[in-house]
């Protein structure tokens, strides 16, 4: 056996020191809270081992259902059975499915056209239409990762052909494409409103500004740089060729005007606009830009089915998580020790962001607000917070933790694209994640931000 293959089972020095500190946590907890924290002393400690969050959560459950509570079985099996009986959950795969589609049937290279077309001119005018073709792709697919690889394969080949840095192209797609979580309609949105019962269309109302805020300030950074160091021009486009971008692009343009229009005006539910959408987005890519033949629909079919079971099956056990932190008044043991401890709305929202952007070093953005948001929730309602404004935080929250490592799925996806390593990656996003972090407590602590609109809109 060779020493290397000896070594792989030896404890480095960044584990022993992970353990050590998740145990001090565990032991702090369970001190603090009594039985809430056996219950993250479980949970942390299974996630450690490597296990996956969806089963770490269920053997917690489990775990102390079985052994430290008297619940009957037959009260697991219901709640397994009616986690994902909410007619919102139904929103998911669809909106997977149509992004799907999207990616694959053309529609994001007719948007990048048409965004170049428009800032192409300016400094940095590729990294400029990669900021706004993100924010166009985000509104039709609800996906960060979708986004991603949608317009970065496209994108990042013609920016470094143009002579632009491949980590500057880096930094702006990687970080833009987060906005596929902010800018409606959003998976991670459909979530968070599961986990807490609230309105799906308020936060998608709640999401609009802020998106356009956060691409207006990604584009900015990337504007700066790029006349600081002199990167390339495009040529500026006629009108003509402007309004021949807009005529090819109307069909992917339109689906925001299907689903966001229908669901404001009452015409259809968030769900439904979700179903509507995988049927536009199926009839675009097969018949008006016929980019996807019939022979590659069953593939697209089944990498839809195969994310959307693994997000049910992360809220199927995360209902069982959630309730047993009802069951043993977790949160409200919580609240009450913060109130005690006189945390105020300040100093709350303080500990949610950061707590919220450790949990992104480990998990990604479904995982964390299924745990989190059930436990933070009541807490935030208590101080007076309102879901909405608490929701479009948590949104912010996790597109930072998007795009930093060592589970930033934005870089790991650029990573295939670019074939550079997480590293060099990090790197690259560093001004742009800077930005989203400052663009984060701007957030936190200006609530209008999130609730003008939708008070504006009667959702509030």
């Amino acid at each position: 056996m060779s020493a290397s293959t000896a070594t792989q089972g030896l404890m480095t020095p960044k584990k022993a020191a992970i353990w050590v500190v998740a145990i001090i946590l565990s032991l702090f907890a369970i001190a603090s809270f009594g039985n809430a924290g056996i219950v993250f002393a479980l949970l942390i400690g299974l996630m450690l081992t490597g296990m996956p969050i969806s089963i770490s959560l269920g053997l917690t459950v489990l775990t102390f259902l079985f052994f430290m509570s008297q619940v009957p079985v037959e009260t697991v099996a219901m709640k397994l059975f009616t986690g994902i009986e909410k007619f919102e959950i139904m929103a998911i795969p669809f909106f997977i499915l149509a992004g799907n589609f999207l990616t694959h049937g053309g529609v994001a290279k007719r948007m990048i056209n048409f965004a170049t077309a428009m800032v192409g001119h300016w400094h940095g005018g590729l990294g400029l239409a990669g900021v706004m073709a993100c924010a166009l792709f985000a509104a039709v697919s609800g996906s960060s990762p979708a986004t991603v690889v949608a317009i970065g394969s496209i994108l990042l080949p013609a920016m470094v052909k143009a002579g632009f840095p491949k980590n500057f192209g880096a930094g702006v797609i990687s970080t833009s494409g987060s906005l596929g979580i902010l800018i409606p309609p959003s998976i991670v949105m459909v979530i968070y409103a599961v986990a807490t019962n609230s309105s799906v269309g308020a936060l998608f109302m709640a999401g609009i500004i802020p998106g356009l805020m956060l691409a207006t300030l990604l584009g900015s950074v990337a504007w700066y740089r790029a006349r600081k160091f002199n990167y390339p021009r495009m040529p500026k486009a006629t009108m003509k060729e402007r309004l021949k971008a807009f005529k090819e692009s109307i069909w992917g343009l339109l689906l925001i005007v299907i689903v966001l229009g229908g669901i404001y005006s009452g015409m259809f539910t968030p769900t439904e606009a979700a179903a509507m959408s995988a049927v536009y987005a199926f009839f675009v890519a097969v018949f008006v830009y016929k980019d996807m033949t019939f022979k590659g629909i069953p593939k697209v079919l089944l990498d839809s089915a195969n994310m959307s079971a693994m997000l049910l099956y992360i809220i199927t056990n995360a209902v069982l998580f959630s309730y047993l932190m009802t069951s043993e008044q977790i949160p409200q043991i919580m609240a009450d020790w913060m109130i005690a401890h006189n945390f105020g709305v300040i100093a709350f929202l303080a500990v949610t962001n950061v707590l919220l952007l450790l949990a992104g070093n480990v998990m990604e953005p479904s995982s964390i607000i299924l745990i989190l948001a059930p436990i933070l929730f009541p807490v935030a309602m208590k101080l007076g917070i309102d879901p909405i404004h608490f929701g479009i935080l948590i949104t912010v929250n996790m597109e930072v933790g998007m795009c930093h490592p060592p589970v930033g799925l934005n870089l790991y996806v650029a990573s295939g694209i670019t074939k550079m390593g997480i590293t060099e990656l990090t790197v690259a996003v560093l001004p742009w994640l800077i930005a989203m972090v400052g663009f984060m407590l701007l957030v936190t602590y200006v609530p209008e931000i999130s609730l003008w609109l939708p008070r504006l809109m009667g959702y509030l």
